[in-house]
């Protein structure tokens, strides 16, 4: 369940979160992937993105199995473990990096638990301020879930498309910082519509939360940006952003910068 005793890396992140909402500021919230294409870059890219106008920034962790992720992302996580990249070098390019945006690691929960119980600590005082985890659903690991949610780190929740209401209250009840919401079933990529139910959804899950809701998995065009920022409090832009990133830094710059001026202008 959520932490809760106040901690200063959560705070950060929830703090940045209420300011945004506050100004009616729709956040941007781009993904890359630590160690992709390579490390030294990886480092560029965070920087870079980090002033073209992100407001959170999700770094994933390279895992072997990333089964929610499709197949632009699961190469990007394969040639970061290709170049060494793990738990632990994740978290040196984090203090490398110091960027100005709050962090969310994106990870699995093989990589967290291989890390070692200090692993939300080591985050933490690395820089990082909250932690999504994709294959831990509420309920499926009450200890893991404890010790996640009394942790420093904000625990964000991902809520499915096709989750019942009171499924919806009971995810948003266990986290904190902000809700994932998944605009579409199946796995992360690149689209290039948005789903007609997703107005509906997002109405019920508003019902369910007072958290900033999020949305995600599809979004790679200001158009897209546009019509998903006039109903959520912010977009989450993942495979684009990656795909951006393999032809160079100054595209994925130019990509994040393109998404954040359409934001602004809603």
């Amino acid at each position: 369940m959520a932490s809760t005793s106040a901690t200063t890396s959560s705070d950060t992140l929830t703090r940045r979160l209420g300011a945004l909402r506050d100004a009616g500021r729709r956040a941007l919230v781009p993904y890359v992937t630590a160690g992709h294409p390579d490390p030294a870059t990886s480092v560029a890219l965070l920087r870079r993105i980090d002033a073209a106008g992100a407001d959170v920034i999700e770094l994933g962790i390279p895992f072997s199995d990333p089964m929610a992720d499709g197949p632009i992302i699961q190469e990007s996580s394969q040639r970061a473990l290709d170049h060494g990249m793990t738990f632990e070098r994740t978290l040196d390019l984090i203090r490398e990096a110091r960027v100005r945006a709050p962090i969310v690691l994106f990870t699995y929960l093989n990589p967290l638990l291989a890390a070692g119980p200090d692993a939300l600590d080591r985050a933490a005082a690395a820089g990082a301020h909250g932690v999504l985890v994709t294959d831990l659903p509420v309920g499926a690991d009450p200890v893991r879930e404890q010790w996640l949610g009394n942790g420093p780190l904000a625990f964000v929740r991902l809520v499915a498309p096709t989750t019942p209401l009171e499924r919806m209250r009971e995810i948003a009840a266990h986290g904190s910082g902000f809700v994932y919401l998944i605009s579409r079933r199946g796995v992360t990529g690149v689209r290039t519509d948005v789903p007609v139910e997703l107005p509906d959804t997002l109405a019920r899950l508003r019902q369910a939360t007072t958290l900033p809701v999020y949305v995600g998995f599809g979004i790679s065009t200001a158009e897209q940006a546009k019509a998903v920022g006039r109903l959520a409090d912010g977009i989450v832009v993942g495979s684009a952003i990656v795909q951006a990133a393999d032809k160079s830094v100054d595209a994925a710059t130019e990509l994040v910068s393109t998404l954040r001026r359409a934001l602004d202008a809603i």
